[in-house]
């Protein structure tokens, strides 16, 4: 699957343009769309069409690491699944309880819940984090029509 509108508004509301390289609350160099990597350091400047190849490179992994699950999703849970993985990254998405829980069952009462356990950055619970995992899991069971 890729992911939908709905996902990337999501993605690009909470991540928040930023054509110049800043830390993030993790203290992570990060740029665009919060593209992190080894090429992001102080004083990066990238323009939009630059922020908006590494937003669809840094969604094609994010994706990845949902279609790793192996189960079969409806577009929002998709894109809130991507959301998830975007921010948290591929691996620590990979190994959390959220994912655990939809490789057991898509529709498991409890993945609203195991969203909002990342909320926390250095150990600091971030106001952020916490309005972006509420949104998440609301997309995640976004009434399917």
């Amino acid at each position: 699957m890729k992911t939908g509108i709905q996902g990337i508004e999501l993605i690009k509301e909470f991540e928040e343009l930023r054509l110049e390289a800043y830390l993030c609350p993790a203290g992570i160099w990060t740029v665009g769309y919060g593209h992190t990597g080894a090429d992001v350091h102080k004083g990066l400047k990238i323009s939009q069409a630059e922020a908006d190849r590494l937003l669809v490179r840094d969604l094609a992994v994010a994706e990845l690491a949902v279609d790793r699950l192996k189960t079969t999703l409806q577009q929002n849970q998709f894109d809130a699944l991507v959301s998830l993985a975007f921010n948290i990254g591929a691996h620590a998405f990979s190994n959390s309880t959220v994912a655990r829980l939809v490789k057991q069952n898509p529709d498991h009462e409890q993945i609203p819940e195991a969203f909002k356990m990342w909320n926390k950055s250095k150990g600091r619970v971030l106001a952020g984090l916490v309005r972006r995992r509420t949104r998440e899991a609301e997309l995640y069971v976004q009434c399917k029509n």
